[in-house]
């Protein structure tokens, strides 16, 4: 079992396309979503690949790690698998988060209470101390709870080009959840206190079915083409649609470990984890389109404890 667990939070700073391969809808290139929500998610192996590589000190010669306690964490490489298993797990990032273009105040960051449950379950797991008493019920169908005015253009919350009735009745909730991921999921660099700022007053949480048509409709949709380089049209078959999760959604991860298992390292589970916090990384890129900026997500790791 595990024995030590800790939540990486992901806010995105760049369009992120992480594919699930060709799609058969209108979008050749979607991005992976769950199966039973369609709720956006980033699978375990891309993220776990992402601090493997940058754990590597042979690929990163300024990894605080050694290549035994490297292969220690992760495993060791494809063809010694059979040797032993590593002893970090990560899980599967889930969006808790999601920006939507808002007739006032630029944008607002929505959620829905299916959202926020699911989160402090995999909170509670992880031993991170969300202690906020979230509400039992669901907003009423057109409605968004709010913290104020920021969001309210006249008498409406209106979202894209859909109106909601703003309701303050959970304004203290609302305002209790921004500051809680203000302090612990957004970085807490200068170039964030904006951010942290304004999350508290641009946070909507929403209906569970609004909020799960915006995820699913409201992402980013970039079109790709190739020119014929003597003619500089387009090339036969070579325009294609791909989906990106759009810039400002926040994720979250959570990672769990035990003691190492190679029989030599003797790390503990905390080891372990205090070892992924040395990394001190700060950005990293996830996903495809790398050469044209696209996935560059700012990370934080909050503390958990022991399972």
């Amino acid at each position: 079992m595990f024995e030590a667990t800790r939540m990486i939070f992901l806010y995105v700073e760049t369009p992120l396309h992480v594919g699930s391969g060709r799609g058969l809808g209108a979008v050749d290139l979607p991005i992976q979503r769950e199966r039973t929500t369609n709720y956006p998610m980033i699978q375990a192996s891309s993220l776990k690949g992402r601090l493997r590589a940058a754990s590597d000190p042979n690929l990163n010669p300024q990894s605080p790690l050694t290549k035994g306690e490297h292969l220690a964490i992760f495993g060791p490489e494809t063809g010694n698998a059979s040797d032993h298993a590593g002893a970090l797990s990560v899980g599967d990032a889930r969006l808790l988060l999601f920006p939507v273009r808002s007739l006032a105040g630029v944008f607002a960051w929505t959620t829905s209470l299916d959202a926020l449950q699911r989160f402090s379950r995999l909170a509670e797991i992880a031993r991170l101390n969300f202690s906020i008493d979230l509400p039992s019920q669901q907003p009423a169908q057109n409605t968004a709870w709010v913290n104020g005015d920021a969001l309210c253009a006249g008498n409406f919350v209106v979202l894209e080009d859909y109106s909601f009735d703003p309701d303050q009745s959970h304004a203290k909730q609302i305002q209790a959840i921004g500051e809680w991921l203000a302090r612990n999921a957004l970085p807490q660099t200068p170039e964030y206190q904006y951010w942290r700022e304004q999350l508290p007053h641009k946070l909507c949480l929403l209906p569970e079915d609004a909020w799960r048509d915006f995820v699913l409709f409201s992402t980013e949709v970039q079109t790709h083409i190739k020119l014929d380089v003597e003619t500089k049209t387009v090339s036969s078959g070579a325009l294609w649609t791909a989906e990106a999760l759009p810039t400002d959604s926040l994720l979250y991860c959570p990672l769990f470990a035990t003691k190492a298992r190679d029989g030599k390292s003797g790390l503990s589970a905390e080891a372990i984890l205090s070892k992924i916090e040395s990394l001190q990384l700060g950005r990293t890129q996830l996903g495809g389109d790398e050469t044209t900026g696209q996935g560059i997500v700012a990370l934080r790791l909050a503390a958990g404890g022991a399972a």
